[in-house]
């Protein structure tokens, strides 16, 4: 290609062959799913090849062709090495930002009372946290570096563990009668519905199985699709949260939220991350946050 013309219809491509559809290459992109075909279509007619076998129906009705699949390694390298120059050229500037991404909850409850210490070591750095619940791309979006909660494997990222997690139930010191978690089966239940309801992410239902209570109701009560509105529920002694370490913390440490069966109401959980694309570990700021965070996470543990 002579010029950058096509840059836009190749991140449309790359997309699209990732997602195997144009409807969440579209959301990716922040276009319409139509935009998106019309990108792909006018990359086929520079190309004079198709990209894509067009199924019309199963789970994955847009696979890329053999001609495809072999171009999609070094047009994702070319996007990552375009990333890394852009990434220089920001390192640059007088005030360079670093942008992170991180859940609402986490900026709320971990990151922000502890982020004037990482401000005090490096004053020339400026942060812009990118705070939301969905899984972000960081070559598109522009993003340097994040935290997540999960297993560790993200595809295209490098994942360095922050700190384990734990979860237990939570509610307000006033909420009283609350001697053994069988004693939960007579109390509101505050579920957050921010965390996917797949396997592995901590819910009223693993926990009751993993307490062996697996004969209690795990589905009533009160649902919040936020994390911190979650445990302000439970401070305002609205029922019982199920309240996961690392974001209950400081609550547990002011009083406003005890742990009414102790220790005994304890299960493993996840882990948090600090993630990042592999050309962007050797970038100084990057590497400063992240070394910060560990520092951070080393302390509290």
């Amino acid at each position: 290609m002579k010029t950058p013309a096509y840059l836009n219809a190749l991140k449309a491509f790359e997309a699209a062959a990732r997602h195997q559809g144009f409807s969440a290459a579209a959301e990716e992109l922040s276009v319409t799913p139509a935009a998106v075909g019309q990108l792909v279509r006018s990359l086929e007619a520079w190309l004079g090849v198709p990209l894509f076998v067009r199924a019309s129906s199963g789970s994955a009705r847009l696979m890329p062709t053999e001609a495809a699949r072999r171009a999609l390694p070094d047009i994702r390298e070319g996007f990552d090495r375009l990333g890394l120059g852009v990434a220089k050229l920001k390192e640059a500037t007088p005030n360079p930002a670093l942008t992170v991404t991180l859940s609402p909850a986490f900026a709320a409850k971990w990151l922000l009372p502890r982020i004037e210490r990482f401000q005090a070591r490096h004053p020339g750095t400026d942060l812009l946290l990118d705070t939301n619940t969905r899984t972000v791309d960081f070559l598109a979006e522009h993003i340097d570096v994040g935290v997540r909660y999960g297993g560790g494997d993200w595809p295209g990222l490098v994942a360095t563990k922050l700190m384990d997690e734990q979860v237990f139930p939570v509610c307000a010191p006033t909420l009283k009668g609350l001697r053994r978690p069988s004693d939960l089966a007579r109390r509101t239940l505050i579920h957050d519905l921010s965390l996917p309801a797949r396997s592995g992410f901590p819910s009223w239902r693993s926990w009751f199985d993993g307490m062996s209570l697996g004969a209690l109701p795990a589905t009533r009560g009160l649902r919040i699709n936020n994390s911190a509105a979650v445990l302000q529920a439970a401070i305002d002694g609205l029922g019982v949260a199920l309240g996961r370490s690392v974001m209950v913390r400081d609550d547990l440490a002011a009083g406003r939220l005890v742990r009414p069966f102790g220790d005994r109401g304890s299960v493993p959980a996840l882990a948090y991350y600090v993630v990042h694309r592999p050309e962007a570990g050797a970038m100084p700021q990057v590497a400063a946050f992240r070394d910060w965070l560990r520092e951070e996470a080393a302390r509290d543990a």
